[in-house]
């Protein structure tokens, strides 16, 4: 029996203007989240994984971005 795997869902936030600046975001099948540019959908994609995703929305609502880096890094 084979599965028919959908491609992702990539959605733009809805703060994006229209000025074509702007990044897309997909859920991947495995947990993981992916962001491309969106004026580019074949461009390479950042791949997160659902804590490096979280640790990093955490960082910009905290507005705390050294929570981005590395703790080798991070001054």
């Amino acid at each position: 029996m084979t599965s028919k795997v959908s491609a992702p869902h990539w959605v733009k936030s809805t703060y994006s203007n229209f000025n074509g600046n702007c990044v897309e975001v997909a859920d991947f099948a495995d947990g993981r989240i992916g962001v491309r540019d969106s004026k580019d959908p074949s461009s390479p994609v950042l791949v997160f994984s659902t804590d490096e995703w979280n640790t990093m929305l955490d960082a910009i609502k905290s507005s705390s971005p050294e929570g981005l880096l590395p703790s080798s890094m991070a001054g």
